[in-house]
């Protein structure tokens, strides 16, 4: 069955564009131009992925509103902002509400698609068991990459799909430091070192909420991250 995919995009002409190009991709489109029919029809059914303005006709951050409710709804669903504000405040924003990807409108369409296309990858991963290290257990850490699952001390985490694979990174080699570019290939994004701070704060957020002490992701200045030898 072809994938899903929602567009929440209040200019008419390109949200007809983005529709045209993924539809000839052999994905099924979905179209809303404001935050509030986008989320009544999300109730009903989530689709497979979002892509995501800020700017609506509904609000000037309405897109930050709506990607904060997809998040309570589903902390799995892959979603994109595609906006024209171009700056880094907007970008940790949403990256901090829990979006895999930020892009600006100038985007080719060939390259909008191989991004789709990398998250939709990296959600079919979740479904095979074929490696090795599908489940890991580090400490009081637990993954299990058939299910996007993180659990610490028995309780679950809610990641992003971004996020998941960024810690399944530093995580399945313990002390060994991985750095931007290897963090990218494993989550099949490509940001800068800010970004890639955004989603590691972020991670680490989501742990003390848990766990007030959790000190397991260290920061190699200069170099990247690595997963804590000891005991956190």
């Amino acid at each position: 069955m072809p994938k899903t995919i929602a567009i929440v995009e209040d200019e008419p002409a390109i949200r007809e564009n983005y529709s045209d190009a993924l539809q000839r991709q052999g994905y099924r489109v979905q179209a809303y131009g404001d935050s509030k029919q986008a989320r009544s029809a999300f109730k009903q059914q989530l689709p497979d992925l979002v892509l995501l303005d800020i700017s609506l006709e509904d609000g000037v951050e309405a897109g930050f509103d709506l990607c904060r409710d997809l998040r309570s709804m589903s902390a799995s669903i892959p979603i994109i902002f595609l906006t024209a504000r171009d700056n880094d405040l907007d970008s940790i924003s949403g990256l901090r509400l829990g979006a895999d990807d930020y892009l600006t409108k100038d985007i080719s369409l060939p390259h909008l698609l191989a991004r789709i296309a990398a998250l939709f990858r990296r959600m079919e991963a979740l479904t095979q068991s074929q490696e090795s290290d599908a489940c890991i257990k580090q400490g009081e850490l637990s993954l299990d990459s058939t299910r996007l699952l993180a659990t610490w001390r028995d309780t679950p985490i809610d990641l992003t799909v971004t996020e998941f694979w960024l810690l399944h990174s530093i995580a399945r080699r313990p002390g060994q430091v991985k750095n931007r570019e290897q963090l990218m290939e494993a989550a099949s994004i490509v940001v800068d070192d800010t970004t890639i701070t955004s989603h590691i704060k972020r991670i680490r957020r989501k742990f003390q909420k848990t766990d007030a002490e959790f000190n397991a992701i260290d920061t190699v200045y200069g170099m990247g991250y690595r997963w804590h030898t000891g005991e956190a």
